[in-house]
């Protein structure tokens, strides 16, 4: 989604996941825009599991689901503004993944499940932990050789960006470069002036 000129929407699971039960994620990310684009026109994107690229490491010990930006020429269907790559991927127990990376990208790695490391230094982290890579034109994850009883294997998101280096200025939901722009923001939203998502009628 991008929330451009304004957008009011709310995530929530689907109505048969609530019912059947069962662990399910629920990650959001929010993507800054550079100030040229901060109004634009809102857009919203439906992306599916069955519409990412999807990748295999040589050995077969992980699986990549490119979701925005590219990986080593492999496009992700997800539409940004801004320059960025993200990637779920799944690690089985003892694996390790070296990808490449551009290196004018920042980049971090956010644990879904289980535990690992993070780069050639193995540094640990796990569920619910992030990692901020430094410079350099390659990311390396490893998964630990066991895993807890409730994950297989090694899930984590992987994500980068190139810098926008402008100010930036928050209240609550609104992310602007400047506190002017979030008091018009504020005077937008009380005035009914933002869109909305459509409905799914799935």
């Amino acid at each position: 989604m991008t929330a451009g000129s304004g957008l009011l929407h709310i995530e929530t699971p689907p109505e048969s996941l609530v019912m059947s039960g069962g662990l399910f994620h629920g990650l959001q990310l929010w993507v800054n825009l550079p100030a040229s684009d901060k109004m634009i026109a809102p857009k919203y994107q439906d992306i599916r599991g069955g519409s990412v690229k999807l990748l295999s490491t040589d050995d077969g010990g992980a699986l990549l689901r490119v979701i925005a930006g590219e990986l080593d020429g492999h496009q992700g269907p997800g539409a940004t503004h801004t320059p960025i790559t993200m990637i779920h991927a799944s690690i089985s127990p003892g694996a390790q993944i070296t990808l490449p990376w551009r290196s004018d990208f920042n980049a971090l790695a956010y644990g879904l499940a289980g535990k690992g490391s993070a780069g050639q230094e193995r540094r640990p982290f796990h569920m619910g932990q992030a990692v901020l890579f430094g410079d350099g034109d390659s990311l390396t994850i490893r998964a630990d050789e066991s895993q807890d009883s409730r994950n297989a294997n090694f899930e984590v998101v992987l994500l980068g960006g190139l810098p926008i280096r402008e100010p930036v200025a928050w209240y609550g939901p609104f992310v602007m470069n400047s506190h002017r722009e979030l008091q018009q923001a504020m005077e937008d939203f009380q005035a009914g002036r933002l869109g909305t998502v459509p409905a799914d009628a799935k």
